[in-house]
C-alpha cells in the first residue's frame, strides 16, 4: 500500500512538516514522486518511519538515527528486538514509579504504611537507569560490569538520610567548583577542596575509593563530550579545570 505525505502523517501520528524535514535531511526519502509532484511512501518507508519513531521515543538524536538506519549493516528485525528490550526496561521503571505513587496515595489516605526506603525506590532506579542510558557503555568498558553493578546496588540500598547526604554533597561540590574555577588555579585551596568533595561524593556511590579510578573518571570528563557539556554548561573550561584539580589531588598529574 502507498501513502501520500498527509495520509502517512495521519496514521503515524506525526506532522506533515516532520515528514518533509525527514526527507530534507535524508533520513526518510519517499519511494517516489508522482506526476503531480506529491511524495509517495511505500511499505519500506513505513517500516523505516516506525524505526525512526522508536529511536526518537528512546531519546536518540536524529543525527544518530540517520547513521543507524542508513548503515548498510542495519538489521531491521534485530533493531525491533532491541527496541522491545529497551521498552520493557522503560516499562519496569514506569511500573515502579506508578507503584510508588499508588503506595504514597494510600499512605496519605491512611490505608497503608510505607517506609522511607520505599518512597525513594522509584526515583533511585530512574537515576540509575538514566545514567546507564547516557554513559553506561563507556563506564562499564572502563571500570567493568562488576564495579558498576556494585555501585548501582549501593545506590539502590541508600537510606533516605544517606541519599539526602549524597545530594547535599553533590550540591556543595558544584557550588565549590564554581567558586574554585574563578580562581583559575587547580592547585589552589578551593580547587583542592572541590577535588576532596568529589572524592567524598564518589565514595558514597562506589563504597570504596581508588585514586587511579578517581583520576581516570576525571579524564573521562574531558574526553567524553557529554560529560564535558554537563560541567561546561555554566562556564566553558570547567571540565578541564576539575580534571586538573583531581589529578593534582590524586597525585596523578605527573
Amino acid at each position: 500500500m502507498e501513502y501520500t505525505v498527509h495520509k502517512l502523517a495521519k496514521i503515524a501520528g506525526v506532522s506533515t512538516r516532520t515528514l518533509r524535514y525527514y526527507d530534507e535531511i535524508g533520513i526518510l526519502k519517499p519511494a517516489r514522486i508522482n506526476s503531480s509532484g506529491y511524495r509517495i511512501y511505500g511499505q519500506t518507508e513505513v517500516n523505516r518511519l516506525q524505526q525512526i519513531l522508536f529511536y526518537r521515543e528512546l531519546g536518540v538524536s536524529l543525527e544518530c538515527i540517520k547513521d543507524i538506519v542508513t548503515a548498510p549493516s542495519f538489521d531491521g528485525l534485530r533493531a525491533l528486538k532491541e527496541h522491545r528490550d529497551k521498552l520493557l526496561d522503560k516499562k519496569k521503571q514506569l511500573d515502579l514509579l506508578i507503584d510508588n505513587v499508588d503506595k504514597t496515595i494510600a499512605l496519605t489516605e491512611g490505608r497503608v504504611k510505607m517506609t522511607d526506603k520505599e518512597k525513594f525506590e522509584g526515583f533511585k532506579k530512574k537515576m540509575i537507569d538514566d545514567n546507564e542510558k547516557k554513559f553506561g557503555s563507556e563506564i562499564r568498558e572502563k571500570y567493568g560490569d562488576e564495579a558498576i553493578n556494585l555501585s548501582n546496588k549501593k545506590i539502590k540500598g541508600m537510606t533516605k538520610e544517606q541519599h539526602a547526604e549524597w545530594e547535599k554533597l553533590s550540591s556543595s561540590l558544584m557550588s565549590t567548583l564554581k567558586e574554585a574555577f574563578k580562581t583559575g588555579d587547580p592547585a589552589g585551596e578551593l580547587a583542592q577542596k572541590t577535588a576532596y568533595l568529589h572524592h567524598q561524593w564518589l565514595s558514597c556511590a562506589w563504597g570504596h575509593y581508588n585514586k587511579e579510578a578517581h583520576a581516570g573518571l576525571a579524564q573521562m570528563y574531558v574526553d567524553d563530550e557529554r560529560f564535558t557539556a554537563f560541567y561546561d554548561q555554566q562556564q566553558p573550561g570547567t571540565a578541564v579545570f576539575l580534571r586538573d584539580a583531581i589529578l593534582i589531588y590524586t597525585g596523578m598529574n605527573e
